[in-house]
């Protein structure tokens, strides 16, 4: 492709093709083909469960998957300060479409997190978790610009306020990831490590908080530091996929625990993947989302923009850290939470909150993004 471009074309697509990182580009087209790969495997016998068509998750991930791509790689073209304004835009109007799922949202195991638009339901939370961290982002650092101004104020004011409304819904998975991300963001800020120590203590009360408010919550860890007696169907269903799964797998289609796993196209597909695939994919997965979160973090190390790389680091802390949740789920090393695993599981909103995410991610860490204008 290269030599469609020269080094002098000024236009839009050659100057976003010689400055974009493409080794995150190719690792997240990888990551994308592995889960179009993942819910065919998987699709089919979930879709069977609850009595749709076999292929009815794989038709609707083949239409999301291209469109969610073409999403990140359209962001992407987009300037540090246009990766600002849509962040903000797209932010408060998440904020509105959360207050409007507490108020109208469709009940659904005991929380309201579903807006549904034009006949199709949508979480307006999901693109909070992206949106926030560029948020947040732009405060902290117009704070450190303009020193009157309460920028970092601001930036906690608005994840309390998220954090708030997800622990309305319920989402508390998702309120811990916000508060995670936050904490990321202010200590790489340079704010005070009393500061720091502070909300961490506040998020750990909180989750104790939790334990004692929602029975839910109460359950999944009990039942994780007592499996004995407990009802940990999935979470046995799916170390029982990783140990058929072997070192190489048992071959693709061939797994037989996702007909038993409700949310094996969802929540559990990293077991899918350890079952038909094995250890060696599994651990080859693992790697693609490290490389994207270290090869992201290599990228800004040393930009001078605060604001970019207060930015950048965010959008990579909502992933990584997301990822790492899910799969430590699936191997019970944590306690089970609802949470996807980027770009393989199944989910619409998910999806294209993550190819929002990661599109921003690769804009902001082009050449010489923040060098170019003031973000």
């Amino acid at each position: 492709m290269s030599s469609y471009f020269a080094r002098t074309d000024t236009s839009v697509l050659s100057r976003w093709w010689w400055t974009v990182d493409k080794w995150s580009l190719a690792a997240l087209a990888v990551l994308t083909a592995v889960g179009g790969l993942l819910i065919y495997a998987a699709g089919p016998a979930a879709a069977g469960r609850i009595g749709l068509d076999s292929f009815h998750f794989v038709r609707q991930q083949a239409v999301l998957l291209p469109i969610a791509f073409a999403l990140l790689l359209a962001v992407s073209l987009l300037s540090a300060r246009s990766v600002k304004r849509l962040a903000v835009v797209l932010f408060f109007l998440a904020l509105a479409g959360t207050v409007l799922t507490l108020a109208i949202g469709a009940e659904q195991n005991g929380a309201r997190r579903w807006l549904t638009i034009a006949g199709r339901s949508f979480q307006p939370s999901e693109i909070l978790k992206p949106t926030l961290a560029v948020f947040t982002a732009w405060m902290i650092a117009q704070g450190r610009r303009q020193i009157a101004f309460p920028g970092m104020v601001i930036a906690l004011s608005a994840a309390a306020l998220v954090v708030g409304l997800l622990v309305l819904q319920p989402d508390l998975g998702t309120a811990g990831l916000v508060v995670a991300v936050c904490l990321v963001q202010l200590f790489v800020a340079g704010i005070s490590i009393i500061w720091v120590g502070s909300i961490t203590g506040l998020g750990l009360g909180g989750m104790v908080a939790a334990y004692y408010t929602f029975p839910h919550v109460a359950g999944r860890i009990n039942a994780f530091r007592n499996p004995a007696g407990a009802d940990t169907y999935q979470i046995d269903r799916a170390l029982e996929a990783f140990t058929n799964g072997g070192l190489f797998g048992r071959g693709p289609g061939e797994g037989t625990v996702k007909a038993m796993l409700p949310d094996a196209h969802s929540d559990f597909v990293f077991a899918v993947a350890g079952e038909e695939f094995g250890l060696i994919a599994g651990l080859a997965i693992v790697a693609l989302y490290a490389f994207i979160v270290l090869r992201g973090m290599a990228r800004v190390h040393t930009e001078s923009n605060l604001f970019v790389f207060l930015a950048s680091v965010g959008l990579l802390a909502g992933f990584g850290i997301q990822a790492l949740i899910n799969m430590a789920s699936s191997l019970s090393l944590i306690p089970t939470k609802g949470m996807t695993l980027p770009f393989l599981s199944y989910g619409g909103s998910s999806l294209m909150a993550l190819a929002l995410g990661m599109g921003m991610l690769l804009a902001l860490t082009r050449k010489g993004a923040g060098t170019v204008g003031n973000p």
